[in-house]
């Protein structure tokens, strides 16, 4: 018996969509192969360009083999390794890695050689305030003297309320003439130990004042001789630190 045009459409149209079906789950895995393969390529150009960045790794073992790559070399773990450019040049050098004793020792240098630096920056910074507050030596005396004014001022008051002291006692002393074999009265007692400790403050006062001056003086004295290292073109930071000279007696 023959069948209708229209079931004969309807399987054709079934026959049709079963057809398309199996043809996309056939595309899936080729599709899915595809993919893998350009992510694959992708991370392969990745690690190509990453090695290419970072430089060609070169040195020669403890058997004296050359040996080159893209990354740091196990085999030469233990010495420098050098890093090329793509053209060849050297690109910097890579220190050997080291154990936790080597590395304390290579921090220690390392903070050793950074206070070195910047004590050689405080050297170069005070010789050129040094040479821009004091351009010439007349300039150098005048604060030298100015530094000087106060103490000096200073040893002359002591002096002169030592003096005044000296003469206090003189009375004092002219009145114990009436009590010689005798006991003092402890007025006149304690009046000639407060004079003779107040003279006794001023002349430990004068020598720290004098004490002082020849301090101050040893220090200029000893930055004058570097300014003038500095004025005839040294260049600031590079004259060394010397010891004061020994210190001048001038008031």
């Amino acid at each position: 018996m023959s069948q209708s045009p229209v079931a004969d459409r309807s399987r054709s149209r079934r026959l049709q969509r079963q057809l398309s079906r199996m043809g996309r789950a056939a595309a899936a895995p080729a599709r899915l192969g595809v993919a893998l393969a350009l992510s694959s390529c992708l991370a392969s150009l990745l690690v190509a360009g990453a090695a290419r960045a970072a430089g060609i790794y070169t040195c020669v073992d403890a058997n004296g083999k050359r040996h080159t790559s893209d990354r740091p070399i196990a085999e030469c773990l233990d010495r420098e390794q050098r890093m090329l450019n793509k053209d060849g040049s050297q690109k910097q050098t890579v220190p050997p890695r080291l154990n936790a004793e080597e590395r304390a020792l290579a921090e220690e240098r390392q903070r050793l050689q950074e206070q070195a630096q910047a004590a050689q920056k405080d050297a170069v910074r005070r010789d050129r305030n040094l040479m821009l507050r004091f351009p010439d030596e007349a300039a150098h005396n005048k604060a030298r003297e100015a530094a000087l004014d106060d103490l000096r001022r200073g040893v002359v008051g002591s002096e002169r309320r030592l003096q005044e002291l000296l003469d206090e006692r003189k009375p004092l002393l002219a009145e114990t003439e009436f009590y010689k074999g005798k006991r003092l009265p402890h007025k006149l007692k304690a009046r000639l130990e407060a004079n003779d400790a107040q003279q006794q403050a001023q002349r430990d006062i004068i020598q720290n004042q004098n004490a002082e001056t020849v301090r101050i003086n040893a220090l200029y004295d000893a930055e004058l001789a570097r300014l003038k290292r500095l004025w005839a073109g040294a260049a600031p930071g590079s004259v060394p630190v010397a010891a004061p000279a020994e210190p001048s007696s001038r008031r």
